[in-house]
């Protein structure tokens, strides 16, 4: 499978996440060419501000491998990945981060900072952002479209 289709799947679950009236971000982490861990949005849902796509999918992948370190491993993610989750993709040791749409305002893997690739901390990942960024933004934008209409 190629970056595009692990992204076409992180859209699934952005669209689940937008269907449960969740942002709509969503992530798979592969291994080997294989989907290990996938997850959206449920911050609403749990109630729980940590309840982002990134992190539900790196503790799925951890258990799945049975180890916290993920180091064999792509992230996937629709959405540029905020502090929080920038700081554990790092910390899971995650090998690649792979991106669809860039966010100005909290992103941390590449448009305010970049987090998994400072050299200050003890694991470097290599990101790659834009991947079917198009896709990813009109699910975004459609989303906010929708929430100002109900103000």
């Amino acid at each position: 499978m190629t970056d595009a289709d692990f992204m076409r799947e992180a859209l699934v679950e952005a669209r689940l996440a937008a269907v449960a009236g969740e942002m709509p971000v969503g992530c798979v982490i592969a291994r080997d060419g294989e989907i290990v861990a996938r997850a959206h949005n449920e911050c609403e849902a749990r109630r729980d501000a940590t309840a982002h796509a990134e992190l539900l999918a790196i503790r799925r992948a951890s258990a799945a491998a049975g180890d916290w370190r993920l180091n064999r491993c792509t992230l996937y993610v629709t959405l540029e990945p905020c502090p929080m989750c920038a700081g554990a993709i790092v910390q899971a040791r995650v090998g690649r981060l792979v991106y669809g749409a860039a966010d100005p305002g909290q992103g941390c893997a590449g448009s305010l900072y970049r987090i998994c690739e400072d050299p200050a901390f003890p694991h470097f990942c290599k990101s790659e952002g834009g991947v079917m960024a198009e896709e990813c933004q009109a699910l975004l934008y459609g989303f906010f479209e929708r929430a100002r209409k109900r103000l």
